[in-house]
C-alpha cells in the first residue's frame, strides 16, 4: 500500500464551495477530488488536450478575422465606388436652390439613420444581403450551364 503525504492548502471560499458540490455530486472526498484536478493538470494528456483547444480556437478566430478583411475590404470598395459615381453624375446645384437642399439632404440623412439603426437592431446586415445575392446568382448560373 502506497502512503500519501498530507498537504495543506488555502482555497477562495467561491472555488471551495465547486469543490464540495463536485465531491458531494460524485460522493468521493474533497481530496480525491483535489488529487484528480492536480494530476490532470500535471499530466501530458491535459497540457495536450489544452494546447488543441487552444489551436482549434485561434483557426476560428483567423478565420473570423479573414472574413472581416474580406467584408471590410467590399465595404470599402463599395463606398468609394459610390463616392465616385455620385461625384461624376451630381451636377452643381445653383445658389438659389443651396437652402432647400440642405434641407431635404437633413430629412433624408435622418430617414437614413432610422433605416440604419432599424437594420442594425433586427441584425440584417448589407454584406449578408450582398453574400446571398451572389451566391444565388452565381447558383443561378451553374444551373444555366
Amino acid at each position: 500500500m502506497q502512503t500519501k503525504a498530507r498537504m495543506n492548502v488555502y482555497f477562495e471560499p467561491d472555488l471551495l464551495k465547486k469543490v464540495e458540490a463536485l465531491a458531494l455530486r460524485r460522493n468521493v472526498s474533497k481530496s480525491a477530488v483535489i488529487e484528480a484536478a492536480v494530476a490532470s493538470f500535471l499530466s501530458a494528456d491535459a497540457s495536450e488536450r489544452l494546447e488543441a483547444v487552444f489551436a482549434r480556437r485561434m483557426d476560428k478566430l483567423g478565420r473570423q478575422v479573414d472574413g472581416l478583411d474580406e467584408d471590410l475590404a467590399i465595404l470599402g470598395e463599395t463606398l468609394s465606388l459610390f463616392i465616385r459615381f455620385w461625384l461624376t453624375v451630381t451636377p452643381p446645384l445653383p445658389d438659389s436652390a443651396q437652402a432647400s437642399a440642405r434641407a431635404k439632404g437633413s430629412e433624408r440623412f435622418d430617414g437614413f439613420l432610422q433605416s440604419l439603426g432599424r437594420r442594425l437592431a433586427t441584425g440584417d446586415r448589407f454584406l449578408k444581403d450582398l453574400s446571398r445575392d451572389i451566391d444565388s446568382r452565381r447558383n443561378g448560373a451553374d444551373e444555366l450551364e
